[in-house]
């Protein structure tokens, strides 16, 4: 029997609605909340701030793919670039980074879910995250393209809601200009005291477009498709973010926002509130919308999380179950439901704030490395398949954006971050390749190793006046340093 392998089926039009769809989730529908507690109206600025971080970034993104189309996505970019160990890290890194991702989703699916039933109880709100989750895991497993036409139909069905939003939010700021414009004041309320806090949580409305990088050897034409998606779906959502908040803040003032734990509902119930008819569609319509945008979300990101889980096992850097592939739908499905049942755990015991604090940790570490590779990467790879621009420019400001991002966190946030990153030094000796170790000791040890690094220190460190002279001595004799056995 033939040994299964990942089906080739994703489109254009799949990939961008991978990237939309793993971005426009709980995120727009959480974290107009938190910028507006933590900076009021003036958290317009980080939302355009986070998403130009993101675009610069998404082109790194872009680039990579374009040079190495490989299932792995950031992980197999690393690999390439810098070796085992630093693709283990930062696929490590990145795996935490959207298992964490995961655990928000069931999170958020049950508040909006409580905007119809406020009075849930914690048993049923559990029974309600297993549902949520088990629904997702038996659409991942039984195929990547039935996954693919889900995502294309909730992306799409999703949209829906938030366009009705801003339709009716404009028809209710054109008949209230007076009552809008006193929204925005005072336009920073808390200066910029709490800026990078809230860039943090807003850039994780962003966050998700790495995604689709991940899945490539499932997908059409990689090199072309994946950097075309990943700048069409991060532009859209760019726009829409911008203009979905300013529209938000302009119906709700910013006190009231601040304390909403369904934002954009609880803002398409106040401008409908003169008719109690409008209020109830309205209000379902939005709700709806965010329960099918969590489900979008969810969706997204364990198709991408579980082919990372996958490509690190078939590199034996991860336990061999998660590069069980099912003999019919040829899906990682232990990958799948491991990730999936963790993250539901983690789930009914995390909080929210903190899990989005520390998943964007773990990303801007992954971004910082991608960036980074790009240079390495185009000195091994003279002829990528597909050619984008952006040179030197665009990597060199994604690794400083990335670097800005990890500045941000919280002491506690990275203190976890250190421990779990750690952890995957463990993981990386135990299921590492034993050949790949022994190889590696040998070239620290050897002989021959020994007597080249100690040459390079002294080229790199001439401290001595007589390893001047010798140097010199060389250059004006011709002769080079040999090492006699």
């Amino acid at each position: 029997m033939s040994k299964p392998i990942l089906q080739s089926e994703l489109r254009l039009f799949d990939v961008t609605n991978l990237v939309v769809g793993a971005i426009i989730g709980a995120d727009i529908y959480v974290a107009s909340s938190f910028g507006a507690r933590l900076l009021g109206p003036f958290s317009l600025l980080a939302w355009g701030v986070a998403g130009i971080i993101a675009i610069v970034i998404a082109l790194c993104f872009a680039q990579c793919a374009a040079l190495l189309p490989r299932v792995g996505g950031p992980y197999a970019y690393v690999k390439e670039a810098f070796g085992p160990f630093a693709g283990f890290m930062v696929g490590w890194s990145l795996w935490l980074a959207e298992w964490i991702s995961l655990a928000v989703f069931p999170i958020a699916f049950t508040r909006y879910l409580m905007f119809f039933l406020p009075d849930l109880a914690w048993f049923y709100q559990n029974i309600v995250k297993g549902l949520f989750v088990g629904f997702l895991v038996l659409t991942n497993v039984i195929g990547v393209r039935a996954a693919g036409k889900t995502n294309d139909v909730l992306t799409l069905i999703k949209l829906v809601p938030l366009f009705f939003f801003s339709g009716a939010s404009l028809v209710y700021i054109a008949s209230n200009l007076a009552e809008v414009a006193s929204n925005f004041e005072p336009f920073m309320p808390h200066g910029f005291k709490n800026f990078g806090e809230a860039l943090i949580l807003i850039f994780w409305a962003y966050a998700g477009f790495e995604i689709s990088t991940l899945p490539a050897d499932e997908i059409r034409d990689p090199a072309n498709t994946i950097p075309k998606a990943i700048i069409l779906g991060i532009t859209i959502i760019t726009l829409f973010y911008l203009t979905t908040n300013i529209v938000l803040f302009g119906v709700r003032p910013w006190t009231q926002l601040a304390s909403d734990a369904a934002p954009l509902a609880s803002a398409t119930t106040a401008i409908l509130a003169s008719n109690p008819i409008f209020t109830l569609i309205g209000g379902f319509i939005v709700g709806v919308g965010a329960l099918i945008s969590v489900a979008g979300s969810d969706e997204s990101g364990m198709i991408g999380t579980s082919r990372l889980g996958y490509a690190l096992a078939v590199d034996g850097l991860f336990p061999r179950v998660f590069a069980k592939i099912h003999l019919r739908y040829k899906t990682p499905y232990l990958a799948i439901t491991i990730q999936a049942v963790t993250a539901l755990i983690a789930s009914m015991i995390g909080n929210l704030s903190l899990l989005i604090a520390t998943s964007v940790l773990f990303m801007a570490i992954v971004y910082l490395a991608a960036s980074a590779s790009i240079f390495s990467l185009r000195r091994k790879i003279s002829k990528p398949k597909f050619h984008l621009r952006g040179g030197r420019v665009i990597p060199s400001l994604g690794a400083l954006f990335s670097i800005y991002l990890i500045s941000q966190c919280k002491i506690t946030q990275i203190s976890i971050g250190l421990v779990l990153l750690f952890s995957g030094v463990l993981i990386y000796v135990k299921y590492s390749p034993k050949k790949e170790m022994t190889e590696l000791r040998e070239r620290l040890l050897s002989r021959d190793s020994i007597l080249t690094r100690a040459y390079r220190q002294e080229n790199r460190f001439l401290a001595h006046i007589l390893r001047h002279i010798k140097r010199i001595y060389r250059v004006l004799t011709g002769k080079k340093q040999t090492w006699k056995r």
